[in-house]
């Protein structure tokens, strides 16, 4: 078969090498363009761009699919398939049109339980029990395709947006590999996703970082483990910024005001709502992340003082 990949971050990459391991013959990369990245913001390639250059596979990177020139480009090449997994751009019907056989999408959720940008994390912060990667034939509409292949994980109460993704971008690779030649074989009858049970997974936007205190402990330790490792989850220790990486909830009663801090054996709680956040992970305003307990020692948590004022 002649692919394309469409893709940038290290989901997509995992997936690229997945087939360019499988034998397949990928006759173009196309992902976003160089952006600036580190501390001398320096124009940075993208992990599939990466993955690309070093198997010699041409790469381009358009601003736009909706370019008549690179449309034409792309007809010329007489691929067979293209295989999508966080491109990052829309494909318009003339482009979803060009490969033989359509173009298939990498989806990291159980459709049509999660569509749009950001399924793992909210996937955790709703309390799901499981997730998984959907192999779907792309469409116009977000997410709408017919499913072609469904594969599913646990989420551990543990997981973070972190090791999730690790889990599920081996996986998605392990998927589309096993799904595409079955696909242009004609072996797989797609399937027209239900109307039921049809979520937005809406692009984390900073403001949800900062943690409400008045809701339910275990609300927001899933909270916690949806930022991390971006934001990140932030509340204020007096006036300044206090990110919280790991926590865990306790059920029960704590009296006291939400936010307040409670030092129980070297443990430092968190009052809310509904029982209490355990924390366990924390990063202060230009230090590194640290045990929370080692904020005890020099006496930057202390018991009674309240958080987020």
């Amino acid at each position: 078969m002649r692919i394309i990949f469409a893709g940038t971050p290290v989901f997509a990459e995992k997936a690229l090498q997945a087939l360019i391991n499988a034998g397949h013959e990928i006759i173009l990369v196309l992902t976003q363009p160089d952006r600036p990245a580190g501390r001398g913001m320096k124009l940075t390639p993208s992990p599939v761009k990466t993955c690309a250059l070093a198997h010699q596979i041409p790469v381009w990177q358009p601003l736009t699919l909706r370019d008549e020139q690179v449309q034409q480009d792309l007809r010329a090449l007489n691929a067979d398939v293209m295989v999508v997994a966080a491109y990052g751009l829309i494909l318009p019907q003339v482009v979803l049109d060009i490969p033989k056989h359509g173009c298939l999408n990498i989806h990291a959720s159980l459709l049509p339980r999660w569509r749009g940008a950001a399924p793992i994390h909210r996937a955790i912060e709703a309390g799901d029990r499981e997730t998984g990667i959907t192999i779907m034939q792309m469409e116009a509409g977000l997410d709408t395709g017919p499913m072609l292949s469904v594969y599913r994980t646990p989420i551990a109460s543990t997981d973070t947006t972190a090791s999730l993704h690790d889990k599920l971008a081996e996986q998605g690779g392990q998927a589309i590999v096993e799904t595409l030649p079955r696909w242009v074989a004609g072996e797989i009858t797609p399937v027209i996703q239900p109307e039921a049970g049809v979520n937005y997974a809406a692009k984390i936007d900073k403001a949800e970082a900062k943690l409400d205190w008045t809701l339910p402990a275990d609300v927001l330790a899933r909270k916690v483990r949806a930022l991390n490792p971006a934001p990140g989850a932030t509340t204020l220790l007096e006036g300044d910024v206090l990110k919280i990486w790991l926590a865990d909830a306790l059920e029960g009663q704590w009296p006291g005001t939400p936010g307040m801090v409670v030092i129980d054996d070297h443990q430092v709680l968190v009052i809310c709502g509904q029982g209490a956040l355990r924390l366990q992970e924390v990063q202060r305003a230009g230090a590194k992340r640290a045990p929370a307990a080692a904020l005890l020692a020099g006496q930057q948590l202390s018991d009674g003082l309240l958080l987020g004022k």
